[in-house]
């Protein structure tokens, strides 16, 4: 027996996310169609939840209709495949209400039907060859605009996708294929299953004609392969073999791959690179022929580790997924090209950082509801130089180490900052306060202006080291190089913390000129002057 939903609000049914809360999601199964003859989907989700308190309710997320005819429908809901539930679907909530509540540590499973033009979510198109194609493009909570689910990235579950399609696509998605069979002449069935959990941000699917190569496997066990664009096939085959590489090396600089394959696949994302779970998403012009996108292939790989395996709280920090992902690739740089590549990506990375920050005036950890808005060189670039500066105070076996046992210990949960900073500092043994205080949770970034004088008389070398930023000091450690001419130098470090503080350096032999900072490890803006 089916129940049609109620078109207004049960007045029993209260207002606050307060329900939503009260359980936590395990597993989706989505059973789609999808047409060619039109962009309508029709799906039967099936959510498995455990509630953590006494409920009288539930809500899960989907977009209703909009004005424009897109948009999404439940039409009816059922607990346990059979009880009809009595549920409201307005203000792109599904809000279910419970005869009985239900208690702390019951689980229950609701199959939501729904159809309609996905808004958003699922982006169904056309390719630069013209040929139709359907892209999940779900980052950062647009999962909600084509499935019913919690869009949080707090809320992990494991998935499986059941797709129904025109026989001529190939189906690409999360965790491993279980099945494909031809129903008819022209109609498909493909279903993949995820055993890890996610969270709905890299839950995805993709549907179009493909070309697929195996390229290899790592550890022997996990397979990397590449889906492109028939029409790009030898160029594709060839550009997204480095996958298999670059896995390789996360595996043992991070820890082992946390999924059972890596499909690398070129798409219809809105952005560069969607570092979707087991099934990395790429734009479409990501296919030169060159191997040109070495260091996007990198980003979204890494992300596996951070991001979609050990993945943060909220997008408040969102940096351990986007400056994690951004430093990782330097590190595989420079383990490929040596460190005059990471000195060139940091120095690049730091002028956009300053730049932005000028801008800006917002810290790292930023608790802004514009998610989108999190994109930008706070998260990536200076996520990235905190690592940087994190390695070169603590040095790379504490830094290494560091990284390893903060992914050991939240791979397959969530973390924020403070848990990332208690790790480091159990490993190296330091109270990092004042460095994480200052470089995430302050909305600028230091301006040091550094004068100096040479005293021949007393062989002194005066430095007036003086910080310019409208914040309170920062604290950090500054390399000098002092030229002394004839090949002769001398590196300093200066240990700075206040807002203004000269230093006398004994010196024998003249100062000629000073470079700030020559090994690239401070983010900071610098000048240098000599006084007279």
């Amino acid at each position: 027996m089916k129940k049609t939903i109620l078109l207004a609000l049960l007045s029993c049914f209260f207002v606050s996310a307060r329900c939503q809360r009260n359980f936590d999601v395990l597993h989706y199964r989505y059973e789609l169609e999808l047409s060619d003859k039109t962009d309508s989907v029709y799906g039967k989700a099936t959510i498995k939840v455990r509630f953590l308190a006494e409920s009288p309710g539930i809500r899960f997320d989907l977009v209703s209709p909009g004005k424009n005819g897109k948009g999404m429908s439940a039409y009816t809901i059922m607990e346990d495949g059979s009880v009809p539930v009595e549920a409201v679907h307005s203000g792109n909530e599904i809000s279910l209400n419970f005869s009985t509540k239900k208690s702390a540590n019951d689980t229950a499973s609701f199959t939501v039907y729904f159809r309609g033009i996905p808004a958003d979510g699922l982006i169904i198109s056309r390719n630069m060859y013209g040929n139709r194609t359907f892209f999940a493009d779900n980052w950062p909570n647009r999962a909600h605009h084509w499935i019913p689910c919690v869009d949080d990235p707090a809320d992990k579950a494991t998935v499986e996708f059941l797709v129904t399609a025109p026989s001529h696509y190939q189906v690409i998605s999360n965790g491993i294929q279980l099945e494909e069979i031809n129903l008819t002449a022209d109609k498909k069935f493909t279903h993949w299953s995820e055993d890890i959990p996610l969270p709905t941000k890299v839950m995805v699917i993709g549907v179009a004609d493909f070309a697929v190569q195996h390229a290899g496997f790592v550890n022997n066990c996990i397979p990397v392969s590449s889906w492109v664009f028939p029409e790009t096939m030898d160029k594709g085959f060839y550009d997204y073999a480095i996958g298999r590489d670059i896995v390789a090396f996360f595996d043992q600089y991070i820890g082992p791959y946390p999924y059972k394959k890596l499909a690398n696949v070129q798409s219809k994302t809105i952005y560069g690179g969607m570092e979707n779970a087991g099934a990395i998403f790429y734009y479409e012009s990501s296919v030169t022929g060159r191997r040109s996108e070495e260091g996007l292939f990198s980003h979204e790989i890494a992300h596996q580790w951070f991001g979609d395996m050990a993945t943060e709280k909220t997008f408040a920090h969102l940096w351990l997924s986007e400056g994690f992902a951004t430093y990782l690739t330097h590190i595989y740089m420079e383990s490929k090209y040596g460190t005059d590549s990471l000195n060139a990506r940091m120095k690049e990375d730091r002028e956009a950082v300053l730049d932005f920050v000028r801008q800006s005036k917002r810290p790292v950890v930023d608790s802004t509801p514009n998610y989108k808005s999190l994109l930008n060189a706070n998260s990536y670039q200076k996520g990235g130089w905190v690592l940087h500066m994190l390695r070169r105070e603590l040095g790379d076996a504490v830094f290494h180490e560091s990284i390893r046992r903060y992914y050991a210990q939240y791979a397959g949960g969530n973390a924020g900052t403070s848990d990332f900073q208690r790790i480091v500092e159990e490993v190296s043994g330091r109270d990092l306060g004042q460095f994480f205080r200052q470089w995430l949770y302050t909305a600028v970034n230091p301006r040091v202006s550094v004068s100096w004088k040479y005293v021949p008389k007393e062989k002194n070398l005066l430095l007036t080291i003086t910080q310019l930023q409208a914040a309170a000091p920062f604290e950090f450690p500054l390399e000098l190089r002092l030229d002394m001419g004839e090949n002769k130098s001398l590196l300093k470090e200066i240990v700075v913390s206040k807002q203004a503080e000269t230093f006398t350096i004994p010196l024998g032999n003249a100062v000629h000129s000073i470079i700030a900072d020559p090994e690239v490890s401070l983010l900071a803006e610098i000048t240098i002057s000599q006084e007279k």
